[in-house]
């Protein structure tokens, strides 16, 4: 279990809260594992069960397909403009790695993202960081070597003295050990009861370390490991961009398209084209900028430019959109110099061999605004958060 559990600076505040006010805020982010109905609806009731008399409120912050930098854009407006939790759980290991295929460098400048905007929300926040499973994961341990997203989060975890839970290297542990099968017993990604169950385990085995841990915690580190982490990271509403007449902002007109969409985002407005030479202009600023997008089978290719440089052409087409429109956020850039930026983007003539048109469907911008934070000059302060419309 020592490989799996790393406690570190503990849940000793979140537990001290739940056990003397008798009230508290749970909340879970991360992807469809943590969206289903699988180790957080059996976690919410083990920790009922662990304190019967506090009054709890839990978020279920899950989104399929998302990874951590969508998360890092996502937190404000899904977790915390609904409460401010006591305890925070993320999830996004199997995403970063089969998904978005995230450079571990995109990893660790999105979680640390997320785990300075939950601190500056609340700098009393308990924050655990959750690896979950899946067939990449489960041959990395077989060949005895951690995946490389989840180095990078543990990075992140081992800076902050946060508590991870390794779920995926328990169950490859046991797959080698021939305790059960991946599919038939585990369940696979989105794991059966029995896989929940050994989810959920886990965080009770930390709850109960944690449970045994006194004192002081660790102070929270002055500087940044990464001065372009998304610590301001938000979606804007992609109305605000100046565009010509080619572009709709409204409901795309889904009954027609081929592939599936999913209801989550049929109903958003969205700012949407098929014609090539479309163009859009955008004004921001921060370190990052991209949007937040579903693209099907018919997604097409953009091009770019930044301050007025050269464009530079971007695939929307996902490796998943052939038969569902796929929701990820494309970044553009993620290392830009402090400042006001502006973006110029247009739909470009030629697309991906395997689309069938060059659609664009922007549901929100991303950016990382303000001044990119420098190593010990990172000061706890609360951001308020712009509402758009929750996905």
């Amino acid at each position: 279990m020592k490989h799996v559990i790393q406690c570190r600076r503990g849940l000793y505040r979140a537990i001290s809260k739940f056990r003397t006010e008798e009230k508290g805020c749970i909340a879970f982010i991360g992807g469809s594992i943590t969206e289903m109905n699988g180790y957080t609806a059996l976690s919410e009731k083990m920790i009922r069960a662990r304190f019967p008399r506090c009054k709890f409120n839990f978020i279920n912050a899950g989104i399929s397909s998302t990874c951590s930098n969508t998360g890092a854009f996502r937190i404000g407006r899904d977790v915390f403009a609904k409460d401010t939790p006591d305890l925070l759980f993320i999830e996004f290991a199997v995403n970063d790695n089969q998904d978005g295929h995230l450079k571990p460098a995109e990893t660790i400048r999105a979680m640390e993202g997320m785990v300075r905007q939950a601190l500056a929300r609340n700098p009393q926040m308990d924050i655990v960081f959750l690896y979950s499973a899946n067939e990449s994961h489960n041959e990395s341990y077989r060949n005895g070597k951690a995946p490389a997203e989840i180095r990078a989060m543990e990075k992140v975890a081992k800076y902050y003295g946060l508590p991870s839970v390794n779920f995926a290297a328990d169950v490859g542990a046991r797959l080698a050990a021939g305790e059960f099968d991946w599919i038939k017993d585990f369940g696979g990604v989105h794991p059966a009861p029995f896989g929940n169950r050994i989810y959920c385990g886990h965080i009770e085995t930390l709850f109960e370390k944690a449970r045994k841990q006194r004192g002081n915690m660790p102070e929270i580190p002055a500087g940044l490991m990464d001065g372009n982490s998304l610590v301001h990271g938000c979606f804007i509403d992609p109305g605000t961009a100046d565009r010509d007449e080619n572009w709709e902002f409204g409901i795309p007109r889904w009954e027609g398209l081929p592939g599936e969409k999913r209801e989550r985002f049929t109903s958003l407005p969205t700012l949407f084209t098929t014609t090539p030479g479309a163009e859009l202009f955008l004004e921001f600023s921060g370190s990052a900028i991209g949007f937040f997008l579903t693209a099907g089978p018919d997604a097409g290719t953009v091009e770019y430019s930044i301050d007025g440089g050269g464009f530079q052409s971007a695939d929307l087409y996902h490796p998943y959109s052939a038969g569902l429109h796929y929701p990820y956020t494309k970044m553009l850039a993620d290392t830009l110099s402090p400042g006001s930026h502006t973006l110029i983007l247009r739909v470009a003539e030629k697309h991906h061999e395997k689309s069938c048109g060059n659609a664009v469907r922007i549901i929100a911008f991303a950016e990382n605004p303000g001044t990119p934070l420098k190593k010990n000059t990172f000061r706890v302060t609360v951001r308020k958060i712009k509402k758009t419309e929750s996905l």
